[in-house]
């Protein structure tokens, strides 16, 4: 089976992304990756309090945040690549600076744990999500928080924007994905259809599209202007941790509790790949926006480099 994606052939077979690359930079489980718009950099969130920023694919480490003081579950990259935000167990998020090589804004308004954080497309707003049951909106410029997003009823777990636009988009343990309006901080959608906690929400490039994961390894794919679900994938029985589009919208990949990365073609509905490596649970997974590499994060401390054989 082949299926061709911007040039590149995903093959249910030996010629498919293959492991590359481990590194071993974190002393504790590494929770989250996010890759760099525009060069060859992956940052890396862990248990350990920290998150580093590293070189592809030598990996040699390029800055290191330690300024929290719990878990960092969250992070997520400035859209011009200027600038990083994290999110962790100590309640905060915080903004850093590359330029200036430190923490530039702490922001406190969570009261508990912060799971996620996600810069707008324009860079002037960060959203987050907590086990508060809530979500925010940070004005980066003003370091102020401007809106905060209730209706959930357990923790939100999962925090993203939809592309180009003024929604954002959340996924809790009370089983719903909801979507919001920024400017009015009113929820404007709910999605139905998860029989446990959904672990992660992300959008395809057009925006058109949402895949969510839940604990016990179900992935929903929902039409976003039609509210209705277009697709349900059993990966289960472990919890399907969360997921990431390729930039086609046609691939899903999806980083599982058994220790696996499972790509399927939305397409036909199939698996045409398992990318395997890690010796514990897969926490997360990012593409590079090229198409030429996968990033994937783990329990075993590691994080690794997938690509081409």
């Amino acid at each position: 089976m082949c299926v061709c994606v911007r040039g590149v052939a995903w093959r249910a077979g030996e010629q498919g992304f293959s492991l590359q690359k481990t590194f071993k930079g974190h002393l504790m489980s590494v929770s989250n990756v996010a890759i760099h718009p525009k060069k060859p950099i992956v940052a890396t969130a862990s248990d350990d309090c920290t998150w580093k920023m590293w070189s592809l694919p030598e990996g040699e480490i390029i800055m290191s945040g330690d300024g929290h003081k719990d878990w960092v579950a969250g992070v997520n990259f400035h859209p011009k690549g200027t600038h990083l935000v994290s999110a962790s167990g100590d309640c905060t998020v915080k903004l850093w600076s590359f330029e200036a090589a430190k923490c530039i804004a702490t922001f406190t308004e969570h009261t508990q744990a912060v799971w996620d954080a996600c810069f707008h497309d324009t860079g002037d707003f960060v959203a987050s999500c907590s086990l508060d049951h809530s979500a925010r909106l940070w004005d980066v410029n003003s370091q102020r928080c401007r809106q905060t997003f209730r209706g959930h009823v357990d923790s939100v777990n999962a925090v993203e924007w939809q592309p180009f636009s003024n929604t954002i988009c959340t996924g809790s343990s009370d089983k719903t994905i909801s979507t919001w309006d920024a400017r009015s901080g009113l929820c404007s959608q709910t999605f139905y259809g998860h029989f446990s906690s959904c672990n992660h929400v992300t959008f395809n490039l057009r925006g058109d599209t949402i895949a969510s994961t839940d604990s016990d390894g179900i992935v929903k794919l929902w039409d976003v202007r039609m509210v209705a679900e277009l697709m349900t994938i059993n990966v289960g029985p472990h919890p399907a941790n969360k997921s990431r589009f390729d930039r086609s919208g046609e691939i899903l990949a999806i980083a599982s509790d058994d220790g696996t990365i499972k790509c399927w073609n939305l397409i036909d509905a199939k698996e045409v790949h398992e990318l395997k490596g890690h010796e514990d649970s897969v926490h997360a997974v990012a593409f590079d926006p090229f198409g030429k590499y996968a990033v994937s994060a783990g329990s075993d401390n590691t994080f690794r480099l997938f690509g081409m054989a």
